[in-house]
């Protein structure tokens, strides 16, 4: 069985190239893929229908990527390879417009931000089809000198390290990021010489599969890059089969910390490698010295990107009480003008959650840090008469740090506001979670930046700014947040195994 779509009939959801999402009929246990900008009680939220494949279709992807293996890895050269990810980049490009279209309508995120993410997500395919051919990639390593030495004492041998290719790869991505999450770790791997197979989110498919159709067009060989769309019951079985095959050798993983627990459990009976880019509780640090308007274009970009749903969102915002007032005066200034909305009607600048089970559960972590003492400074409702998914940007201050707001990540629309006296306790209230993938701080106090950054426990600091991701970056956290890293040079070392080999020359 292939990843196919079948499109339901929504007026507002037209592509330039319909052959994108391949429409198969027949039989087969599909799953709804919903528009979470819509109602679902009405059935106008769904708006495709994919093929719900299982755990037995995995094991014949695993087994079709094995096959592809070697040819992939062993007879193509390192050119060939970037120049492969180079054309499936530029197909990309060409039908950026209708990646974004689709990638809105299952995601919920405003049109401008779709064609933004198109672009970040293709910066990947470029950055490691110039990667693929570099010494940092496969078949390069480096000679060191040989401790070894003949009768006389001149040196003996040649002491060799070459990197290769892990083999048959595995990834399981978010629906957050539909484009991004996968050419962040498909890239690297194809470009190491390594195949790769996805499961994406149950929610997000459809640009998994016009990502697919891409890919094959740009020549992309069979089996190289595969999908396996499953629905949420099949999920768990599906992460199962990923992770206690043998054939597989590394598992890439973003989503939430229990399940990356799950998988890195699972995972060790094979000792397969395994990625992890997991949950994240981002402190934002606005010191007394920072230039607040910056400060505050920061948090905007930080906070409500995404309606607030990615994992290195800012969630937790720590003040200098001298500058509080301001900080919140601007902010809210500021949130009053996002226009919440569908993500394809134009202007609208934030869209939905992406569930209604969202909604709930960020109504009552507002409610109860409320209840708690803390204040509403802006918004902290729903806005059902949009949608059952969309809830309004909201700005809470005085949240106790013992506070479910403060405590737990929310992924939604949130600021969450505590003050500080000093900078000792800004950084220990920071460091005080098991989370460490992103923080940010403002300040304009040089030697500031530096101690600061030192102490934070985070593999991601933003310093006066907001968005700080890039392909050229290493991007993965600490303690509970994860292992290993993606983008740049580190990120196809993820991929990439050391061979040691002594020649007696």
């Amino acid at each position: 069985m292939t990843a196919t779509a079948a499109l339901s009939t929504t007026a507002s959801f037209s592509l330039r190239d319909p052959s994108l999402l391949p429409i198969q009929n027949g039989g087969g246990k599909t799953f709804d893929v919903l528009d979470p900008a819509a109602s679902d009680e009405d059935g106008t939220a769904v708006i495709a229908k994919v093929h719900a494949m299982s755990q037995d279709d995995a094991k014949q992807m695993i087994q079709k990527s094995a096959d592809a293996l070697k040819p992939w890895r062993d007879d193509t050269t390192a050119f060939l390879r970037s120049q492969v990810l180079t054309k499936w980049s530029n197909l990309i490009k060409d039908n950026a417009d209708d990646i974004a279209t689709i990638m809105t309508m299952e995601s919920g995120k405003p049109l401008a931000e779709s064609k933004g993410e198109v672009a970040y997500g293709v910066s990947f395919l470029d950055y490691y089809a110039g990667e693929a051919i570099r010494p940092s990639s496969a078949g390069g390593g480096f000679i060191a000198p040989s401790p070894f030495t003949t009768d006389t004492g001149a040196p003996k041998g040649k002491i060799m390290a070459v990197q290769e290719a892990v083999g048959v790869t595995a990834m399981v991505t978010p629906w957050n990021f539909p484009i991004a999450m996968i050419t962040r770790k498909v890239g690297p791997a194809l470009a190491a010489g390594c195949t790769a197979i996805v499961k994406p989110s149950e929610l997000t498919p459809l640009t998994a599969i016009a990502l697919k159709v891409l890919a094959d067009r740009a020549g992309v060989p069979d089996g190289v890059f595969e999908l396996v769309t499953s629905d949420r019951e099949s999920t768990a079985d599906v992460g199962k089969e990923f992770c206690i095959n043998p054939t597989i050798k590394k598992i890439s993983f973003t989503g939430s910390t229990p399940v990356g627990k799950l998988l890195m459990k699972m995972s060790s009976d094979t000792v397969k490698r395994v990625s992890l880019e997991l949950g994240g509780n981002a402190a934002f640090i606005v010191f007394d010295d920072a230039d607040i308007d910056q400060a505050v274009d920061a948090a905007m970009s930080s906070k409500f990107r995404n309606a607030g749903q990615t994992c290195v969102c800012a969630d937790r915002f720590l003040i200098h009480h001298s500058v509080e007032e301001e900080f919140i005066s601007k902010l809210s200034k500021q949130v009053s003008q996002i226009q919440v909305g569908h993500g394809m009607k134009e202007g609208v600048t934030m869209g939905p959650v992406i569930t209604k089970t969202s909604v709930s559960n960020i109504k009552e972590k507002v409610d109860k840090a409320l209840s708690e003492g803390a204040e509403l400074a802006f918004g902290g409702s729903p806005l059902p008469a949009l949608g059952p998914n969309f809830f309004e940007p909201t700005i809470v201050q005085n949240v106790k740090p013992s506070s479910l707001l403060w405590c737990t990540e929310t992924f939604g629309p949130v600021v969450a506001i505590t003050t500080f006296d000093t900078e000792e306790e800004a950084i220990e209230l920071a460091n005080d979670t098991t989370s460490g993938l992103a923080s940010y701080f403002c300040t304009k106090d040089a030697e500031r930046i530096f101690r600061v950054a030192g102490r934070l426990e985070n593999g991601i600091i933003g310093i006066n700014a907001g968005i700080i991701s890039s392909a050229s970056a290493p991007f993965g956290g600490v303690k509970e947040s994860g292992l290993g890293r993606e983008g740049s040079a580190a990120g196809i070392a993820e991929y990439l195994e050391t061979k040691y080999m002594y020649l007696n020359l």
